[in-house]
């Protein structure tokens, strides 16, 4: 799932190499936290949060064919 969202958010960005991705792995949950510069945050949430939004249901469908449950939060 990381390489993944890493691949997403690295080509939303003007600086890729500042793109941080962890990934935290319960049982049934997966909890990703995504860190870009400041100048970035504007470009992955988007208009109205429509980017996020729709990183975040790619990351669900992918993660629903695993039978585990995804929550994507974009840290400053």
């Amino acid at each position: 799932m990381q390489p993944f969202i890493e691949y997403l958010v690295r080509n939303l960005v003007d600086t890729p190499e500042s793109v941080d991705i962890r990934c935290l792995q319960t049982e049934s949950r997966v909890f990703v936290e995504v860190r870009v510069a400041t100048s970035d945050v504007g470009k992955v949430i988007g208009r109205k949060g429509v980017i996020i939004n729709a990183i975040r249901v790619i990351a669900e469908t992918v993660c629903a064919r695993f039978g585990c449950k995804v929550n994507v939060e974009l840290m400053e």
